[in-house]
Parts: C-alpha cells; sequence; structure tokens
C-alpha cells in the first residue's frame, strides 16, 4: 500500500499541472462515474465531468482555464485515451466508445472547435484535431488523421438500418476536409477521397 506521504508528493504533482487529485478524481463515483485506476487517470480541474462515464487505466482528459473541455454521460474511454482542449472546445456527448487502440483528440485554435454527439465509437489509432463535427452515430475505425471533417450524425452502429446511420470513415490514412452524409462511408487506403464514397449498405447488405 502506497504511503501518505507518496500519496501526497503524487498528489502535489497532479495539482501543480492542473490536474486533480487522486481523491478528487475518485470524488467523480459520487456521479456514477467509475475510475478503473485513479492513479494512471488524469482529469483536469477545467473539465467538466457528467455522470455514469467508465474511465479505464491510462486516460487524459487535459483542459486550460480558457478552454472547454466537456464530457456527457455513459461515455467509455479505454486505454490510452488522450484529450487535450488548449485553447478552444472539445464537446463529447453521450455514451460514445472510445477505444481501444490509441485515440488522440485535440484543439489549439479558439475557432477550431472539436465537438462529438452521442452513440459513436472511435476504435483503433485515431488523431482528431483542427475543426471536425462527429455527429450522432458517428465512427472512425481503423489508423486515421482527421482535419477538419465533418460527419453528418444518424443511428448508431447498432442500428438495424445501415444507411441510416452515422457517417463513417474506416481504413488507414489521413481524411481532410471530408464532410459525409448520414449513411455514408469512405474506406481509405493511404488517404480518403469523397471518390471512394459508398453508402453503408455496400458493406453491410444485410442491414439495408
Amino acid at each position: 500500500m502506497l504511503s501518505d506521504a507518496i500519496i501526497e508528493q503524487l498528489d502535489r504533482t497532479r495539482l501543480a499541472m492542473g490536474y486533480r487529485s487522486i481523491a478528487q478524481t475518485m470524488a467523480l463515483a459520487d456521479q456514477g462515474n467509475v475510475i478503473l485506476d485513479p492513479f494512471s487517470t488524469l482529469i483536469s480541474h477545467h473539465a467538466k465531468i457528467g455522470n455514469d462515464n467508465i474511465f479505464h487505466p491510462n486516460t487524459c482528459l487535459s483542459a486550460h482555464a480558457s478552454s472547454l473541455l466537456s464530457v456527457g454521460n455513459g461515455n467509455l474511454f479505454q486505454g490510452a485515451v488522450s484529450i487535450t482542449a488548449q485553447n478552444g472546445l472539445i464537446q463529447i456527448g453521450d455514451e460514445n466508445i472510445f477505444g481501444a487502440g490509441n485515440i488522440v483528440i485535440e484543439t489549439h485554435q479558439s475557432d477550431a472547435p472539436v465537438t462529438i454527439g452521442a452513440n459513436g465509437r472511435f476504435k483503433g489509432f485515431i488523431d482528431i484535431s483542427g475543426r471536425c463535427d462527429l455527429g450522432n452515430g458517428c465512427q472512425v475505425l481503423g489508423n486515421i488523421s482527421l482535419r477538419g471533417v465533418r460527419l453528418q450524425g444518424g443511428g448508431s452502429y447498432q442500428h438495424p438500418v445501415a444507411d441510416e446511420r452515422g457517417a463513417v470513415l474506416k481504413g488507414h490514412g489521413r481524411a481532410l476536409d471530408i464532410a459525409l452524409k448520414t449513411g455514408q462511408v469512405i474506406a481509405g487506403d493511404g488517404s480518403f477521397a469523397i471518390t471512394e464514397m459508398r453508402m453503408q449498405s455496400h458493406y453491410h447488405p444485410d442491414a439495408r
């Protein structure tokens, strides 16, 4: 068991860097949140955290005082998730799945917010920055870097009709200034071109 002196030393470092102390992190459980390892979970004092979220080890949510990092309810943050609002807005809705993989979401400009709706799924090695608007039910799957991307919302990945689901990017590569409508998907192979867009029923014919 760690001594009180070691915990106090850890807390001093955390507080000096703008993160909640270990006890303050654990106190998020009062809102129904689950913190599986408070020692490896870093959550900024300036982050607004909702209810019933699950935080796996090695999750880091950073926010400067001039920024806004808002997390809704019922989200799952699996290991290796890093979210940084340094000088702008990051807003995350409800019941999204982040991971498994390595998920990085960040904004460094006040005019380049990142907004994520509800019931999305983000799995793989994902890097989201710049002005990105990812609507309800959207998915990003694979090894993908997003900049200036707009994915229109719809049903979740469990919705019975594929073409009514939120837009999807999957595969690998860089997605720059892409806008997709509900039910659309691009499977990238190094890059993401709008000419490669398909309806999701193309890949899920049994979900028409």
